[in-house]
């Protein structure tokens, strides 16, 4: 039997501080202004035409991008029935130091249609392909969308970062709309679980598609076959949620680049001898099969014996930067400063240690004059480098550090050589399990955060988004 609801599910993303085309394949999604007259959509402050864009006022500028990003996606997945996206642009939460840029999902779910391969919910969209026919209630769009009208507009509100409305995707630093809409679609689109992620309940006490695909590597067991309680655990897990789908997993190694690592020998390592996953900058010169190679070296510039690099190292301390990698505490400033205290000392490289226990994220931050690469380590691992440190003079210290990839591990990967999703020691809503985990390289759409390096393109020979679509029915 069809059974619509009218629950939605929308993924928010949030911000703090050429299409592909397959063969044969086409789907018509229209937008649908749901915005007020003067609003939105309709909003008539003048402006000038802008990176391909030649709306002439503000809410014709909103519209044009994202028509143009809802065709990227029509380009690329494959659909008899027309999609249809109510959309709106409309004040969502937001304060002068972060905001949420938009959120978006299925208006309505479906199980046991004509066609469904499985007895699970579905999205709208997704259910009314499999089914051949038009599933959504009469009158409902398949995908509500809504998207901060305030951005960078006033002073409460992230002030002077307004979304770039330009269709070029020649945005600079600043927060492209196309991008994200391409992010937000994909979660209408079904890249989203409908069981709640917070409390592990499934809608209605059925299972999402989504939850036959999502693994906890500890168990090898699938949401679909846990219990409340397990999925709740699993959606914090920090590292060990996993998609199990047969075609992301087929696709990584040709997407994925080889995780960062970091290798530690010399006579005075002890026990901290080994390999170390770490955490990625976004500032900086990647790592590569050429390794960065010097002695490590513990900055301490504070009267507790932490060294945070955010001021100019003294002479003492800069001499034993000097060729070597630096192992430098977090806090106090921005990763970007660390990064260029320790450059100006004449290290190598950085090597920055998280002050808590969790999860390895990237290390944030933008600065083309930082020229040396640099990388996080967990708390405990950095812990125990600190420990090897322990006689470390004022120009060696016996450990010797190399910091390259790992060239039989994916970045992003667990041990069962599949793609994590994001599940972080704390619940996100809106964030957790409906994402990528972050540590994947290159960067994927579908992070919970938008990066800058992302290109108009949802093409599966360097995205996953796509392919994990296909996974669950498109």
């Amino acid at each position: 039997m069809n059974k619509p609801t009218l629950r939605q599910a929308a993924a928010a993303l949030l911000l703090l501080g050429c299409a592909w085309s397959g063969d044969a394949q086409a789907a018509t999604i229209t937008v649908v202004n749901s915005n007020e007259p003067n609003i939105g959509f309709n909003d008539p402050t003048p402006v000038a035409p802008v990176g391909g864009n030649a709306g002439r006022t503000l809410g014709e500028q909103r519209l044009i991008a994202f028509q143009y990003a809802a065709d990227l996606w029509g380009r690329t997945i494959s659909s008899a029935v027309p999609i249809r996206i109510a959309a709106s642009f409309e004040p969502l939460p937001c304060d002068a130091n972060g905001a949420v840029l938009g959120a978006a999902g299925a208006a309505e779910i479906f199980s046991d249609f004509a066609n469904a391969p499985r007895k699970a919910w579905y999205p709208s969209a997704l259910a009314s392909k499999l089914a051949g026919a038009d599933m959504a209630s009469a009158g409902q769009a398949h995908i509500r969308a809504r998207f901060n009208s305030r951005l960078g507009l006033y002073p409460d509100c992230l002030p002077g970062a307004p979304f770039y409305l330009g269709v070029d995707n020649q945005h600079g630093d600043r927060i492209d709309l196309v991008t994200v809409l391409l992010h937000e679609i994909a979660h209408g689109l079904g890249f989203q679980s409908f069981t709640d992620d917070e409390t592990g309940e499934q809608y209605e006490n059925l299972p999402s598609v989504w939850d036959f695909f999502l693994v906890d590597s500890r168990t090898e067991r699938s949401w679909a076959s846990m219990n409340n309680d397990e999925r709740r655990l699993s959606a914090i897990s920090g590292s060990y949620l996993a998609w199990n789908g047969a075609l992301v997993k087929d696709a990584l190694g040709h997407v994925l680049k080889p995780v960062s690592n970091l290798a530690i020998s010399g006579r005075a390592a002890g026990a901290a001898k080994d390999n170390y996953e770490v955490g990625d900058a976004a500032f900086g010169p990647a790592l590569g099969a050429h390794a960065v190679n010097g002695q490590l070296m513990k900055v301490v510039d504070q009267a507790d014996g932490t060294g945070t690099a955010c001021s100019a190292l003294s002479p003492k301390n800069a001499r034993a930067m000097r060729g070597n990698i630096a192992l430098v505490d977090r806090g106090m400033c921005a990763f970007t400063v660390k990064a260029h205290m320790v450059q100006d000392a004449g290290a190598k490289g950085m090597l920055v240690m998280e002050n808590a226990p969790g999860p390895l994220t990237p290390l944030g931050g933008a600065d083309d004059s930082v020229t040396i690469p640099a990388v996080r380590i967990g708390f405990d691992d950095g812990n125990a480098l600190k420990a090897a440190l322990v006689h470390q003079s004022r120009n060696k210290s016996g450990v010797a550090a190399s910091l390259g990839i790992n060239s039989q591990r994916l970045a992003g990967t667990d041990l069962g050589k599949r793609i994590r999703m994001h599940s972080p020691i704390e619940n996100e809503p809106g964030s957790s399990v409906s994402h990528f985990t972050v540590d994947a390289r290159g960067n994927q759409l579908m992070e919970p955060a938008i990066n800058q390096d992302l290109s108009h393109e949802v093409r599966p020979d360097t995205d996953l988004t796509y392919t994990l679509l296909q996974d669950i029915g498109w």
